[in-house]
């Protein structure tokens, strides 16, 4: 477990009044995390260059659009991230309910005239200068910051029933937000696994989650089992999400429905073999619609090959230990449960765009952190970035 404590929230520490004298502790700050952070984004401008420079050709006249447009916001995104690194995160536990009510704002524009409609869903809302938000980014980041904080005022009432019950509440009502208001349940999904890896972390005992994560494991599956009979009928095909399970269990009898897109990146997958194509080489690029966004590992796939990819996730391996290594050494429970909640996120994203690429798990839109293209995940991303290295910048360690 990872309760080191809980956080001290009056104002001296909050303002970082209270320090140890020069010569007892040595200062931390992470830049192996920083390091990496670097390597994915600049390996994922390079593939996205690669993967989207045709398709960007014939849709802009500029192969290099996509690539401009998130290098651009992968730079300011690294600026903000040196920002909110530089602050300490006890200020942001100030602003967490208000983060928490500001995502439920923007959700709701979502349904006002402000919201923009794209790919038969509608989950981004209109901003200035021709750009676009999606709100449930910023949902991510509130839970990320408000339940640490109910978790720590919690405190040993965290083994109380009802207590666990209210936090739960409160995370169940943001992934029901994110569901109802935007129209996206696999985020919905990382919204509630997120809260759920926080609780199990900050919770004392483990025995009830393991019963609870068998119970879940086969409810799932006799879901799946009973969908995959119901699904066979017509009327059960008039939903986008039923006819994605369709496409899921039979890919190739749903070519115009949307196997297509499976199809074509398990062809690229399998002819990359080990080491790939080679660096621009792919054919199936030319192919798959939108491959810059949910697909692009398959093309990573076909370029590189399986080595490639294996390397890609080691990285992510590696960003994930070095979240876990600030959440078990960061000096007080908030700043542990921030850097849970920043792995939680990161690794249920990586698992769930790994799943539909394999196709084993229906397609859910689900983008590869770093990787795929989008100026909003970017930035968020960097923000939470951010936020885990302001946690390692308050770790200290004796001389």
């Amino acid at each position: 477990m990872l309760i080191i404590g809980r956080p001290n929230f009056d104002r001296g520490v909050i303002l970082g009044e209270k320090k140890k004298k020069k010569g007892d502790k040595i200062q931390y700050f992470d830049y192996s995390l920083l390091a990496i952070v670097i390597f994915l984004v600049c390996f994922g401008l390079v593939m996205l260059y690669s993967t989207s420079s045709y398709s960007a050709q014939v849709k802009f006249g500029d192969s290099m659009y996509y690539f401009k447009r998130q290098a651009i916001f992968s730079a300011v995104s690294f600026f903000v991230m040196l920002v909110v690194a530089k602050i300490n995160y006890h200020f942001y536990g100030r602003l967490a309910k208000l983060s928490y009510v500001v995502a439920f704002i923007l959700m709701i524009l979502v349904q006002t005239p402000l919201g923009i409609e794209a790919y038969n869903a509608r989950r981004w809302i209109r901003l200035p200068f021709g750009m676009q938000m999606q709100p449930a980014e910023v949902t991510k980041i509130a839970i990320i910051l408000f339940i640490p904080l109910l978790i720590c005022k919690a405190g040993k009432k965290i083994k109380d029933v009802k207590v666990l019950g209210k936090i739960f509440v409160w995370g169940a009502a943001a992934a029901g937000g994110v569901y109802l208001l935007t129209d996206n349940l696999s985020t919905a999904v990382i919204v509630m696994g997120m809260v759920c890896i926080m609780i199990f972390v900050a919770h004392p005992k483990t025995a009830p989650f393991l019963v609870l994560a068998g119970a879940g494991a086969g409810l799932i599956g006799v879901v799946v089992k009973l969908l995959s009979m119901i699904v066979q009928n017509a009327d059960a095909a008039s939903s986008f999400r039923l006819r994605r399970i369709l496409v899921w269990l039979n890919p190739e009898q749903y070519l115009s429905d949307g196997g297509f897109q499976v199809m074509q990146g398990l062809y690229a997958i399998g002819s990359g073999g080990f080491f790939g194509k080679g660096l621009g080489n792919s054919a199936q690029k030319m192919i798959i619609p939108e491959v810059q966004n949910d697909m692009i590992l398959s093309i990573i796939c076909e370029e590189l090959g399986v080595f490639g990819a294996i390397i890609l996730l080691g990285m992510f391996g590696v960003l994930l230990y070095r979240l876990m290594f600030i959440a078990q050494n960061a000096p007080d429970l908030y700043g542990s449960l921030l850097a849970t909640g920043i792995f939680a996120h990161i690794a249920l994203q990586v698992v769930l765009n790994v799943a539909v690429v394999l196709n084993v798990i229906p397609t859910t839109g689900i983008t590869l952190p770093f990787i795929s293209y989008g100026g909003t995940s970017v930035l968020f991303l960097m923000i939470e970035m951010g936020l885990a290295l302001s946690v390692s910048n308050r770790i200290q360690f004796d001389e």
